[in-house]
């Protein structure tokens, strides 16, 4: 009977010591204004949570967008300094349905991702105040400006020229083999509301060489180098039109130089300034293309003189719901409509349910038109190495996630002991 009441003790003792361990928020037993802060819901998948949580502790972060009073969808997009511009678009909803409103914020290369990370902050502090305004928390936020602050006319004397170089050398050995590999490029580009000017300058070399039992070596070597020029008109809000330039020298597809142009034409079914949220991109192109092989074709040649086309669809779009990143793009040859290609690639992202989403990523290549293949067998090292551009009729690959959350719907608190699984939130995660 003594064992049975003092298991009984033990028993509730183990139930109750959580609570005694882990108490209740003082902030909701006292009825504090915690609990009239703002429900906010971030759709942002490149910031660092932790630190806005820290900056922004006056709102409520909740899970599920369907339990936010303003949600805020944060895009962004490749600037003309090589930099990103970031928009907060912010939707309120129930009490504060149709408050909304946009602000952007333009980074530029020499910043680092601390810089960024305090100034998108400093946005979404910005765009939060009008809601913060409406709620009891106001009394507690005190704003402040630099009285240092002059207004500055801002002169460019790069004339919006953006250079980068990056040179990338990587070596590794074994006793039996050693590998060099070399990857270099120069970017240069100019971006304007008019003009858009990107040229790209790269060359891939790697050598690898092998020792086998008898101590014979056998050395492999891979070259890739190109020129890509890309130049682009802006005609209207939906029209553009534009020309791509390539150039290029590549052992691997069996061209001693293959070049290519492609005069173009685009329309966008949306205006193009709302493509950090929509855009649907219809572009046709045309031009020429010559090719001079390093070893002879298939078909028994060594040079060609072609003229092609391609026809691509581009479709974005980022809302409450998910994003939909889709690209179908068609093409030919003119002399032999059989020589062609078609790919689809994308990628899909849906929330199904509260707490429930469902990413999906995928490409698939229908390929007829190999006109560079080498003629004759390829050796076991060519294939297993991609030396040579073997021949195939399709491609095709991709990923697919489900995530499920559960639980409270509000995740203020920030704790980084021990780091974190997360993505995007510690410098120094666990292990």
């Amino acid at each position: 009977m003594k064992t049975t009441l003092s298991l009984k003790i033990i028993l509730i003792i183990l139930i109750l010591l959580p609570f005694r361990i882990f108490p209740q928020d003082v902030t909701e037993e006292n009825g504090n204004l915690r609990k009239y802060a703002l429900k906010l819901f971030l759709d942002c998948r490149t910031c660092d949570m932790n630190y806005t949580r820290e900056e922004i502790p006056y709102v409520n972060y909740v899970r599920d967008v369907k339990e936010a009073e303003v949600y805020v969808l944060v895009t962004t997009q490749s600037a003309g300094s090589g930099g990103n511009m970031y928009t907060y678009t912010f939707n309120g909803q129930f009490r504060f349905a149709g408050m909304n409103d946009t602000l952007t914020f333009t980074s530029n290369p020499d910043m680092t991702s601390t810089e960024i990370r305090a100034r998108t902050t400093e946005l979404l502090k910005l765009g939060l105040m009008r809601y913060v305004a409406k709620t009891p928390l106001a009394s507690e936020i005190e704003i402040r400006h630099n009285p240092a602050l002059q207004a500055e006319k801002v002169e460019d004397k790069w004339n919006y020229w953006v250079f980068e170089i990056q040179t990338t050398p990587r070596f590794n050995a074994e006793a039996s083999n050693s590998r060099l590999f070399f990857s270099n490029s120069l970017n240069i580009t100019r971006i304007t509301p008019d003009i858009k000017f990107e040229l790209e300058i790269e060359s891939d070399n790697s050598r690898q060489k092998f020792v086998d039992d008898d101590n014979v070596a056998t050395i492999y070597k891979r070259k890739d180098e190109g020129i890509q020029l890309l130049l682009v008109k802006s005609l209207s809000e939906h029209w553009s039109a534009g020309s791509r330039i390539n150039a290029r020298t590549a052992t691997n597809p069996n061209y001693d130089l293959n070049f290519e142009l492609m005069p173009a034409i685009e329309y966008d079914i949306f205006p193009y300034s709302l493509a950090t949220h929509k855009q649907l991109r219809i572009n046709y192109s045309a031009g020429y293309q010559y090719s001079n092989y390093i070893d002879t074709t298939l078909l028994n040649k060594l040079k060609d003189n072609l003229f092609r086309h391609e026809l691509q669809l581009a479709y974005q779009v980022q809302e409450k719901w998910g994003s939909i990143n889709i690209s179908l793009s068609a093409s030919n040859y003119f002399h032999d409509w059989s020589k062609n290609r078609v790919e689809l690639e994308g990628f899909i992202r849906f929330r199904i349910i509260k707490g429930l989403s469902l990413s999906i990523n995928g490409q698939v290549a229908y390929i007829n038109d190999q006109l560079n293949l080498r003629k004759g067998e390829l050796t076991e090292a060519e294939r297993l190495l991609r030396l040579k551009e073997q021949a195939t009729n399709y491609s095709v690959g991709g990923s697919i996630s489900l995530t499920y959350t559960f639980g409270s719907i509000y995740n203020n608190i920030v704790n980084p002991r021990f780091g974190s699984r997360r993505v995007g939130g510690d410098f120094f995660r666990g292990y």
